[in-house]
């Protein structure tokens, strides 16, 4: 799904860091910045493309405009820096025969590394510099290009970290269940991936970390979240089944369990 991310306008990009704490669980998506995660803390997975990737701290991952990813799971003490870069700075920065894989939109190869201690210091102290000068857009940028090309350089020396193939049969279920906008059963989406339930799912688990069941539910919140909107006498209800929840019982169990609060305490923080 591509996602327009509301950066600051006079910013050529942004940086914060994640929390496990502090944020929703994400849907598959793919944005027009460039973006690099830094693992600060904690166990988390990502899902790139057609590969899994287990991130640790020290991890680095770049993630390309045309990359459709998500990071699927993490552990309640994960961390990590998120920096985006618009293309117009990634163009502007990336001159030599060195950065121009940069300028990519999905380069033929991923680029996640295991980097040293020392490196993922240094980038961390120099990541926080950098957010504080939001309020100097002119230095902020100048820094945040530093910032990409630093972070870039990393790459050379450190270990690669080369992921696992997604069985054919998992990749064919994420994707059904992504497009799944009413119920539907195991065995419907067993027999879409082409294998039995029992394998599927024992296969799934081992490749995601997570079960059938869990990823979609994850995948029907996140579908919700992105089509309730409050102020238009939208019913929570309406949106809940057109999500892909078969009862509203469902839903609230499922939403308390997943974004940790029920659905009418979640309208008013809006």
């Amino acid at each position: 799904m591509k996602e327009t991310l509301q950066l600051p306008a006079q910013l050529a990009g942004h940086i914060w860091t994640m929390r496990a704490a502090n944020s929703p669980r994400r849907r598959p998506h793919r944005h027009d910045e460039l973006e690099v995660n830094l693992i600060l803390n904690g166990r988390g997975r990502y899902l790139l493309e057609d590969r899994a990737y287990e991130l640790t701290r020290r991890t680095q991952i770049w993630l390309f405009p045309a990359q459709e990813h998500v990071l699927l799971d993490f552990s309640a003490d994960f961390e990590m820096w998120v920096l985006v870069f618009r293309p117009a700075l990634v163009r502007q920065a990336c001159t030599t025969p060195a950065t121009r894989p940069l300028r990519q939109l999905a380069p033929a190869t991923h680029f996640c590394r295991q980097l040293t201690e020392q490196q993922t210091r240094r980038l961390a102290v120099l990541f926080a510099e950098i957010t504080q000068l939001t309020a100097d857009p002119a230095r902020f940028n100048a820094g945040l290009a530093y910032t990409m090309l630093t972070a870039w350089a990393a790459q050379s020396a450190s270990e690669i970290v080369t992921g696992g193939n997604i069985h054919p049969a998992v990749e064919r279920a994420v994707h059904f269940i992504r497009r799944e906008n009413t119920p539907v059963t195991l065995d419907d989406i067993a027999q879409h991936a082409g294998l039995s339930p029992a394998r599927l799912s024992r296969v799934f688990l081992e490749q995601t970390g997570m079960s059938i069941t869990t990823f979609r539910n994850r995948q029907r919140i996140e579908r919700f979240l992105s089509l309730y909107t409050t102020g238009t006498g939208q019913k929570i209800l309406e949106t809940a089944l057109a999500a892909g929840f078969g009862s509203y019982p469902q839903f609230h169990r499922i939403f308390k369990q997943e974004v940790g609060c029920t659905p009418a305490a979640y309208r008013r923080t809006l």
